[in-house]
Order: structure tokens, then C-alpha cells, then sequence
């Protein structure tokens, strides 16, 4: 008996091999790629294939072959020290790849089963990849990374973000990549085609008009020296190169600014930029405030409180004073702490990331820095950009503050999609965002997203420059992600009455 051709191993295998190729092909959409034309026709091929055959097995192959490429950088940390966890970098770079996998495939066959017939068949596998990037942005503490809607952060469309975030950039993109797909008849198809490249074109022009407004300057105006030192993590904690890492900084933030440059008013370090715990710190305080010559320096430190350890900012003034003080909330899960870590200690378990202990606590809280005529600050360490849902809480800062060591995520694509995170943040709320990152991207931001200023990776210095002023709260800073969780819930109510409806005239039909 001959086998149907749709359950040939052959066949199968060559469907799943071209779903992960059309995955990959959406992943040439992120940084450092910026192919935002190909991964959106990949996009929509990989939709109507969804529609067509399996839609589980579909997601599950095209969304291991998008994580493999787009976060392809998540082995770095594991080469820092290899030796120790060198031989965990392809149990976690397959891994990471199956779990983005199964949020496709999840939401992939979830919206084709409430679609039903061809037609809400494509809107339901659209909509269910949609439900997959705004689930895993927040369960389990959340991964909102290499979203459909970061493939625009170099075109005007980014700007869109101010309205409708990230997120709403990703339906965006999605219902631009399913609109030929939902023309009843096959010859509509190609001018459904042309109606979301004309979508494109008038978005990117009220982009290009919106970039072309001037951002008003701040009334009280503050100069900033953003100091990048370039020390590799394989070689920032060892005893023979600590003491001159911490001597760098102190030789770049005394260095007298470039001419025509301002003198600075506030100092930035990136995250864990000194070898002592800010509880004991000996003479390195001082010896900071001696080198910033009275100017206040943010500084990435570890602090230390019972048998806790603590991922801070810690602003140091005059004479090694102490200020306000901001402790990480949202740390890096197996990065920064591990599940019942204090267990899993007693068989040497422990976070790689975490210099001290077995693990970082914790902040208690999010809050914002009172730095006086500096203005409010919304301090934000590393990993903490990449979240706008822990930025709706209080009076709505000045300007955003980032410290980060990205050494972690290596040279390639990592820190420039930390980066992308970043811009994106400063268009969404509105404000202008200072970066600080140990090996780079260094940078100083405007309110548009736009980099005014950067340092590249690997390279050593210091951006002297005045922070860019701010915009009024666009609607994103209001309403975050909320409307999209109601438009979620709608779009499925919408898919699963198409799709019913379609069964039912099918069954009349076959009657």
C-alpha cells in the first residue's frame, strides 16, 4: 500500500527543514542583520505553510531555527570560564531554541485549531504567534527578546513605538505578513501584497516626518561622561588584572574632557565596575570621588547585607559619600540567582554570574533616583531594559540611566540586541537614555531612540556629551502592554466566530 505523500519520513523531514529555514529567515530581521524585508516574507510564507500542514510541528521547527540564529550569542557566558561551564553551551543553546520552539508552536496550532476553514485559518496562526511573543514576555519572569516588532528599530516605523511599544509593532508586522493570505481567492493575493508595502511606505513616511521634529531641549541642561573601560570578563576578576580594570576607570574618569567638550556634571560606570563590595570597600570610594574631582559617579558595585548579595547602583559623591543607593529587582534567571539556589549550593550549584555567594537577592523594591538639579532617575541595570512592563510605576522620571556589562553576551549579536532593547525603551516612554556598558555598546540616546553618541565594542574611552532633552509621555508610557492583552483576547474571539462560522457553512453545504 502506498504511503500518502503527507506522511512519506521524507516529506516530513523536508517540511520541518524548510520551516526552520523560514524561521532562520525571520530571525535576518534582528540585529545585527536589520533584513527587515526578508524576515517579513519569510514571515508570511511561514504563516500560510502553518495554515496548510501541521501548524505544531511547523511552529515547533520554524521557532528553533528563529532562536538558533537570532539568539545564537546565549553559549557567551558559558565560554568565559570553560573549564567550568564550557560543556553546558549546547544543552543551552538547544534548549533555549525547543522552549522559543514550543511558544510557536503552541500559538501556532492553538490559532489554526479556533481558525478552522483556510481563510481565519491564516488570521488564527497570525494571532497565535502574536499570543506567543506577548506570553513569554511575561511567564516566568518574562523573556522579551527578539520580538517581531524589533525588526523595525532602523527604519522610521520604530517611531510607532511611542503609541503602541514593541508589542504593537509585532502585530503590526504580522498582520502585514498574513494580509495576502486572507483574499478568499488566489488572485487577490499579489494586490493584498501591494496594499501592506503601501501600509510600510505611508508608516514609514509619518516616521521620517515624525524624526524630523526637533526634540525640545532640557531646560536645565546636564553634561555626562560615560565611561567604557573594555574589560573582558574572562579576565575582570582575576587578582592580576582587577587592580588595573579598577585603575582604568579611575584614569578615564580624571582624563580632562576633549576640546570644545563640557566638563562633566555626572559620572556613569557600567555594572559591577569595581572589585570590592560597597560595604567593604576600603579606600575605593575615596579614591573614586579623588578621581572624579567632586563630581558624583554612578558606579556599577556589589554590596553585601547579612549573607546576601546585592547587583547595585550606587551613587558616590564627594569625598567617597555614599547616596542613594538601587538594588536590581529583575535579576537573570541561572544568570544572577537560580531557583531554590540555597539548596542546590549544597551540591555547587550556583548562579555563573554572581561573584559572590551562591546567587544576588533580589531588590526589595523599584525606585526611582533623586540626583537634585541631575533630575529623576530611573536606574536600570543590564538586563532591567529589556522589560517595559517594570517601567509603569510612580512619577515618571527625567531620563533613564542604563549600567550594563554585556562582556557576557560576546562581541557578535548579543550587545547589539541589548542595545535595540535599550533604544526602544527611550522611544517608548519618551526620554532620553544613558548607557554605560563594560565592553560596549556605550551610548547616549534621545528621546526618539536615535544614538547621538556611542562607543563600539571592544574599545576603551569615554563619551563626553549633554543629555538630550525629553518628550511628553506618549501613550505607551500611559498604557504599556494592556491594550494589547485585551486586543489578544479580541482577535481570538474574532478567529474562533470566523472559524465557527466556516464549519457551519461547510456542514450546510456538505447537507
Amino acid at each position: 500500500m502506498r504511503v500518502p505523500p503527507l506522511y512519506n519520513p521524507a516529506v516530513k523531514i523536508l517540511v520541518w527543514g524548510l520551516a526552520a529555514l523560514l524561521g532562520a529567515g525571520v530571525a535576518l530581521g534582528q540585529a545585527p542583520f536589520g533584513l527587515w524585508g526578508v524576515a517579513l516574507v519569510a514571515l508570511s510564507l511561514l504563516i500560510a505553510m502553518g495554515q496548510a500542514t501541521s501548524p505544531f510541528r511547523v511552529g515547533l521547527a520554524a521557532g528553533t531555527g528563529y532562536a538558533a540564529l537570532a539568539m545564537f550569542w546565549i553559549v557567551e557566558p558559558f565560554f568565559v570560564e570553560p573549564e567550568i561551564y564550557g560543556w553546558m553551551a549546547p544543552f543551552a543553546l538547544v534548549f533555549m531554541a525547543l522552549g522559543m520552539g514550543l511558544f510557536w508552536a503552541l500559538g501556532m496550532s492553538l490559532g489554526a485549531r479556533l481558525g478552522g476553514a483556510s481563510v481565519s485559518r491564516s488570521a488564527g496562526v497570525a494571532v497565535g504567534l502574536f499570543g506567543a511573543d506577548l506570553v513569554r514576555s511575561y511567564i516566568f519572569t518574562g523573556l522579551p527578546w527578539v520580538l517581531f516588532g524589533h525588526i523595525w528599530i532602523d527604519t522610521p516605523l520604530a517611531q510607532g513605538a511611542a503609541l503602541v511599544g514593541a508589542m504593537g509593532l509585532g502585530a503590526l508586522t504580522l498582520a502585514l505578513a498574513v494580509l495576502p493570505w486572507l483574499m478568499p481567492r488566489a488572485n487577490w493575493r499579489l494586490p493584498a501584497a501591494g496594499v501592506s508595502a503601501a501600509v510600510i511606505a505611508a508608516l514609514w513616511g509619518a516616521g521620517s516626518w515624525q524624526l524630523a521634529q526637533p526634540v525640545p531641549p532640557r531646560a536645565a541642561p546636564v553634561n555626562l561622561r560615560i565611561v567604557q573601560p573594555n574589560a573582558p570578563q574572562d579576565l575582570k576578576w582575576r587578582p592580576d588584572y582587577a587592580e588595573e580594570f579598577f585603575f582604568r576607570h579611575l584614569d578615564l574618569t580624571a582624563q580632562p574632557p576633549a576640546p570644545g567638550k563640557p566638563a562633566p556634571d555626572l559620572i556613569l560606570w557600567p555594572e559591577t565596575a569595581v572589585p570590592f563590595l560597597l560595604d567593604r570597600a576600603g579606600d575605593g570610594l575615596t579614591m573614586i570621588a579623588e578621581a572624579a574631582r567632586g563630581v558624583p559617579v554612578a558606579v556599577g558595585i556589589q554590596r553585601e547585607e547579612g549573607l546576601r548579595y546585592f547587583n547595585s547602583l550606587a551613587m558616590i559623591g564627594a569625598g567617597g559619600k555614599i547616596g542613594p543607593v538601587y538594588d536590581k529587582v529583575h535579576l537573570v534567571p541561572f544568570g544572577e540567582y537560580i531557583p531554590f539556589g540555597d539548596g542546590l549550593a549544597r551540591f555547587g550549584i550556583s548562579a555563573f554570574a554572581a561573584r559572590e555567594g551562591n546567587g544576588y537577592s533580589a531588590g526589595v523594591t523599584r525606585k526611582l533616583l533623586d540626583l537634585g538639579r541631575l533630575g529623576l532617575v530611573q536606574p536600570l541595570i543590564c538586563y532591567e531594559a529589556v522589560f517595559p512592563q517594570d517601567m509603569h510605576a510612580g512619577r515618571r522620571p527625567d531620563w533613564l540611566l542604563q549600567i550594563t556589562n554585556d562582556a557576557w553576551f560576546g562581541e557578535m549579536s548579543g550587545p547589539v540586541q541589548h542595545l535595540v532593547q535599550a533604544r526602544f525603551r527611550a522611544i517608548e516612554f519618551g526620554l532620553p537614555l544613558a548607557r554605560s556598558a563594560n565592553t560596549g555598546i556605550s551610548a547616549l540616546i534621545d528621546a526618539r531612540g536615535q544614538v547621538v553618541e556611542s562607543l563600539g565594542m571592544g574599545q576603551q574611552g569615554v563619551i563626553d556629551a549633554a543629555l538630550p532633552g525629553s518628550l511628553p509621555a506618549p501613550p505607551y508610557a500611559r498604557w504599556g502592554d494592556l491594550p494589547w492583552l485585551a486586543g489578544l483576547i479580541a482577535a481570538v474571539a474574532l478567529v474562533w466566530g470566523l472559524g465557527r462560522k466556516s464549519r457551519v457553512d461547510r456542514r450546510r453545504i456538505g447537507g
